[in-house]
């Protein structure tokens, strides 16, 4: 009988680390999904990687943003055109799950851009698996 525990529980062990495995797959796929859009010029695309729901949280050096359209707005008036987005790279520090459906993501992002100055800064996202697919619930970029 302890053997048959200690099976099933090292099977466990090994299905949440294989979706762990396939889940960091997933959010870097979209991080860099996103990171081509930002460098086409594309600002809508880009924010397929968020939630699209009003309890989206945006925090930012002018504050907290709530909702998905406010923050797309926001995006479109800070970075009107090509030449103010620049090109985009993220850095990506620690990638920590912090639920079966949870994720906490942190890293740098940088712009490049030559007629503006180049910026960057670090990031904090909150990743949540709503519908089977996962979205930035919360970011806080400084």
């Amino acid at each position: 009988m302890k053997k048959l525990i200690l099976f099933l529980l090292l099977l466990t062990v090994s299905k949440v680390n294989a979706q762990t495995n396939d889940d960091k797959s997933q959010i870097l796929k979209i991080l860099d999904r996103q990171t081509k859009a930002w460098n086409n010029g594309d600002v809508s695309n880009f924010m397929k990687g968020y939630w699209e729901s009003d309890s989206l949280m945006y925090i930012g050096k002018s504050g907290v943003t709530y909702g998905y359209h406010r923050t797309l707005e926001n995006y479109k008036k800070n970075y009107p055109n090509k030449a103010t987005m620049g090109s985009l790279v993220f850095d990506i520090i620690k990638i920590n799950f912090i639920a079966s459906d949870a994720c906490f993501v942190v890293g740098k992002w940088h712009l490049t851009r030559p007629e503006k100055g180049d910026i960057g800064g670090h990031y904090t996202l909150l990743w949540k698996k709503i519908n089977g697919e996962w979205v930035i619930i919360a970011d806080h970029s400084s």
